[in-house]
């Protein structure tokens, strides 16, 4: 990496101040300046520190302030490999699910076990951008990777769905946590001008891991099992993690010593910290979102189990409750919340909503067509466990990639809304909408990687831009509140478009199931329905298989014109962004890229 892609700004002489619950003796130390890069003495400087930011953030800065450009080239190497770990490690669980699901005979409940786990994973992100900017950005890495490795843990093993399914709320809770995590050290330590190209940097494992994953599920599913793929992870991740949080931390521990930053005693006893950090965190509107939004969400995909279907008491019942807490929620927020869980300015301006409009149908719209993709290209186009995780995941690979270019368009032009208003968005449009024609029995395979190419460029970038758009809208005292709020945004769509999925998924595939298969199979449907091993053990040409593959075209076809149609709201999102540039803008502080 070019030196002269790092830029060095110093801090002024005003230190930040660290409560600390733990510590009665507070450190002091005298107020300094920069810091010279090379032998880490300190140097007079006049830049401040961000003006009125919480701790966190000028945690942050005092690093960066502390540390050199060969520990900075360092850390990016450390994030690099951690990404490539954890998507190698996703990539592999994303194809065993199926068949952990269908282990006990509920593969129906595909859509069912990411509903939850996707408005958790996506509303842990608001509170841990708290924890972020009140304790600090490597305590919140650190509690990240302790979720993620539990998650693994009770994946490995797991004797039942509700085990897997609260299992899966750990991992993806620790695995969205620990992306956003690294996504905050990005923009801590990275120019505006920079950081889509450094984005894109990050997520270039992607393109090697998605040749990888798949392989190595198949290997697992063939040798000892899918618990031993999640069991090694468990003990691989932590041991690939860790080493980027010890260098935070002893580096924050530098910056200390160098009186760049000091720890005072908060002064307040036990309880009064506990009220404080409820306060804080908002637990009591984070509790009514996500109760809510689980349980208005989760009926989508359960009603078909129910024997009076839509007129449940019980689906009724948390349709309505579910709503109620929503309300309750938005009420609270704007009327009654000490500490609001979503910083209304930042919400309403039109670039930050913009964006996470745009994020939340993405996501939606992702979440509808791919919920049950992987299985189609299984049982429909006979693919193997290999090859149909390279199919699926191409999107990862032509959206990585395709991020690097847009990367280097940002920084060179300094604009994003040009790329996402006239390429991103008409482009995602036409892939998906192709995917209503070709994604049927009987189609060459080629027409749907075709597709899922023009998603895929697409698709890189505009995850690049909406991010660049939320970033540049506002201050680096807010980049972590403006991240977290687009992350929800862009779970809470993918919760939504899983439940869509999910209710297009029991309502339409079993019917027409029943409609289309033989005589003879009708008494096998609910084992043809819930497993995909089921599926494909009948041969291609035979009455049944015929029937599972024509029931499957019929659902599809369903769900990517309901894909297609949300995209509309996409076009408006966009329009509503103003034309940016980056290069105006300076946020971070110290030695950055």
């Amino acid at each position: 990496m070019s030196s002269t892609l790092f830029s060095r700004i110093r801090p002024q002489a005003d230190v930040p101040i660290v409560e600390d619950d733990h510590r009665n003796d507070a450190e002091s130390s005298s107020a300094h300046g920069g810091v010279d890069e090379k032998n880490g003495s300190l140097s007079s400087s006049s830049e401040e520190f961000t003006k009125d930011a919480q701790n966190g953030v000028k945690g942050v800065e005092a690093i960066t302030s502390a540390w050199t450009r060969k520990m900075l080239i360092f850390t990016y190497i450390l994030i690099w490999i951690i990404y490539f770990v954890d998507s190698m490690q996703q990539g592999m669980t994303n194809t065993l699910t199926p068949y952990v699901t269908s282990s006990f005979r509920q593969h129906s409940l595909l859509a069912t076990t990411s509903i939850v786990s996707s408005i958790v994973g996506g509303l842990v992100k608001l509170p841990l951008a708290k924890v972020l900017d009140i304790w600090g950005r490597p305590q919140g890495y650190l509690m990240m990777i302790v979720c993620l490795t539990l998650g693994l843990i009770m994946m490995a093993g797991c004797n039942n769905i509700r085990t897997y399914a609260a299992a899966q709320v750990f991992y993806w809770v620790g695995y969205n946590g620990l992306s956003y995590a690294l996504s905050i050290f990005i923009a801590d330590t990275s120019k505006l001008s920079n950081r889509a190209f450094m984005f894109a940097y990050a997520s270039s494992p992607y393109i090697a891991t998605t040749w990888i994953g798949g392989p190595l599920a198949d290997a697992f599913l063939k040798g000892p099992g899918f618990r031993w793929g999640f069991g090694s992870f468990a003990i691989i991740t932590p041991a690939v993690t860790l080493p980027l949080f010890f260098i935070f931390w002893t580096n924050y521990r530098k910056a200390e010593k160098m009186g760049l930053v000091k720890r005072e005693p908060s002064g307040r006893t036990t309880m009064e910290s506990i009220k404080y950090y409820a306060v804080e965190f908002d637990l009591f509107g984070l509790f009514l979102i996500c109760a809510g939004l689980a349980l208005f969400l989760l009926p989508f995909s359960l009603y078909s189990y129910q024997g009076d279907g839509w007129r449940s008491a019980m689906i009724i019942a948390m349709i309505i409750i579910g709503g109620l807490l929503i309300i309750a929620f938005a009420v609270w927020e704007r009327y009654f919340a000490p500490k609001t869980f979503i910083p209304y300015g930042l919400l309403v301006d039109r670039t930050v909503l913009g964006a996470c409009i745009l994020s939340g149908v993405l996501f939606i719209s992702f979440y509808i067509w791919n919920s049950y993709f992987y299985s189609f290209l299984i049982v429909v186009n006979g693919l193997t466990v290999t090859e149909a995780s390279y199919v699926g995941n191409i999107y990862s690979i032509g959206s990585c990639l395709f991020a690097l270019i847009v990367g280097i368009l940002i920084r060179v032009t300094g604009r994003f809304k040009w790329l996402a208003l006239y390429f991103g968005v008409p482009v995602t449009i036409l892939g998906v909408g192709l995917m209503i024609h070709f994604r049927q029995p009987d189609v060459n395979i080629g027409y749907v990687v075709m597709c899922q190419i023009f998603i895929a460029f697409a698709g890189g970038t505009l995850v690049i831009c909406e991010q660049m758009a939320v970033m540049a809208a506002t201050s680096h005292q807010y980049v972590a509140v403006v991240i977290a709020i687009e992350g929800m945004f862009a779970s809470v769509g993918g919760a939504i478009g899983s439940a869509i999925a999910g209710a297009i998924w029991t309502g339409v595939f079993p019917v027409k199931l029943a409609e289309y298969l033989p005589t003879s199979a009708l008494a096998d449907l609910p084992f043809i329905y819930g497993d995909i091993r089921v599926q494909t053990s009948y041969p291609f040409g035979s009455p049944e298989r015929d029937a599972i593959n024509a029931a499957y075209g019929y659902a599809q076809k369903c769900m990517c014109i309901a894909s297609t149609a949300i995209l509309a709201v996409a076009v408006v999102s966009v329009m509503m962004w103003r034309d940016l540039k980056v290069t105006d803008f300076r946020q971070t502080k110290g030695i950055v890229v």
